[in-house]
């Protein structure tokens, strides 16, 4: 399963930088040095570069990026769903607790940081955190304008394409959107955090992304999706990017804010 498509996760980090603190972008720009593309933006895709290379970090973490249990009304449940941290929720908040170790090698946080930059993307791309029987909508086919596709990669990218927008015009688009509630957000910080976790945090994402995913006509009667299905959910796909980006910043902030 692959999670937004790049421009959505480049969208995402670009979102984040936004709202990053100068303390955060500084050590964020430390980490990055040495990448091809050092940047959130440059690095947004690394993790599902990864998985389709022959590597066992791929192999490794290809569980990572989604967690199934829309069959279980959107209820995340560890022991359930995400079997020995094998799922995005659990490897968000690993990944965000090694970035935000002053204490671990350099390449360490450098790593986490491109994960942390991917997940919180992840988790927030409904179909991520949905239906195991159908691999998350992968196994559900769609017509779109004449055309065959499955209803995941609707999600991924087939909606943002129907708009035509380059990256600038998406960017811009979204960041015209009312920004998050700050509730919706301030709890991300505890992401990053060492203590236990309160509930306003990624399995609560999760449960968000979840509840879309699964809500009545998401999975389209038919398996048409024409223009009243786009006009439907096209904003709520505009408003899980918008509220990724705005969670990464206090993320990446709560991590590296201090250096």
């Amino acid at each position: 399963m692959q999670a937004w498509s790049a421009l959505g996760h480049r969208l995402v980090a670009r979102l984040a930088e936004d709202g990053l603190t100068p303390e955060a972008r500084a050590t964020a720009a430390l980490l990055l040095e040495g990448e091809p593309r050092p940047t959130l933006a440059g690095v947004a895709s690394w993790a599902d570069e990864l998985r389709g290379a022959d590597d066992g970090l791929g192999r490794r973490t290809a569980r990572w990026h989604f967690v199934n249990m829309g069959e279980d009304g959107c209820r995340y449940d560890a022991a359930r769903h995400c079997a020995d941290g094998d799922c995005v929720v659990a490897a968000l908040e690993a990944q965000a607790r090694i970035l935000a170790d002053r204490d671990r090698p350099r390449e360490e946080r450098r790593q986490a940081l491109k994960f942390v930059v991917h997940l919180v993307g992840d988790v927030h791309q409904p179909m991520h955190a949905s239906n195991g029987h159908d691999r998350g909508g992968n196994r559900f086919q769609v017509n779109l304008h004449g055309r065959g596709t499955n209803l995941h990669a609707l999600w991924d990218s087939g909606m943002l394409d129907t708009l035509g927008l380059d990256e600038e015009a998406w960017l811009e688009r979204l960041r015209q959107r009312p920004a998050p509630a700050a509730a919706a957000v301030a709890a991300a910080a505890a992401v990053a955090a060492a203590a236990p976790l309160p509930p306003e945090t990624a399995g609560a994402w999760a449960e968000h992304s979840c509840r879309i995913a699964t809500a009545p006509g998401a999975y389209p009667d038919g398996h048409v999706v024409g223009e009243d299905y786009i006009q439907a959910h096209l904003p709520l796909l505009e408003a899980q990017l918008r509220l990724a980006g705005a969670r990464l910043a206090e993320v990446l902030n709560a991590a590296l804010g201090d250096g």
